[in-house]
């Protein structure tokens, strides 16, 4: 892949900077259902027509843009009713370097999959030190209540990382 930072996961789940035309004629080949973007559409990284490219081969698009100075928990309660919606199809998220979508899925496999800190810190100790406007995000996300999801036992039996 030509992507940045690509990490598996789950079985179910990839996860990378932004993805190129290349990578995304290769989605299919691996399994891959859905892409969510979390990069805004005006990013530096952003591939014109991804949306297009992605529905073409006919893959599900879901753009959720997240601010990079500014990410807000309801945005990350969206992802986290995406992921859930998904129900273990194969699904790519990405955003710019990886680096807001490390962070929502570590939250993710925190708050919503109970995992330990140390397993559910990868990929995002892979990828980055998240900067103090990330941490700040992080410790608000923490400091919620639980959130009630209720995975498939199977989605943490096929624990990558």
């Amino acid at each position: 892949m030509d992507a940045e930072s690509t990490h598996q996961v789950f079985d179910w789940l990839w996860t990378s900077g932004q993805l190129s035309a290349n990578d995304i004629a290769r989605l299919p080949s691996l399994g891959v259902r859905n892409v969510i973007n979390l990069a805004l559409p005006s990013s530096t990284y952003a591939l014109k027509g991804e949306a297009e490219l992605v529905t073409g081969i006919g893959l599900n698009y879901i753009h959720l843009p997240v601010t990079w100075e500014a990410p807000e928990l309801a945005q990350l309660r969206r992802f986290f009713v995406i992921l859930e919606s998904l129900d273990q199809e194969t699904t790519w998220v990405h955003c710019a370097r990886n680096m807001r979508v490390s962070v929502f899925v570590f939250l993710y496999r925190r708050l919503c999959l109970g995992e330990a800190e140390d397993t559910a810190a990868y990929p995002l100790r892979e990828v980055w030190e998240p900067d103090p406007t990330w941490k700040a995000f992080i410790d608000a996300a923490l400091g919620e209540p639980p959130i009630d999801a209720s995975p498939p036992s199977s989605r943490r039996a096929s624990n990558h990382g």
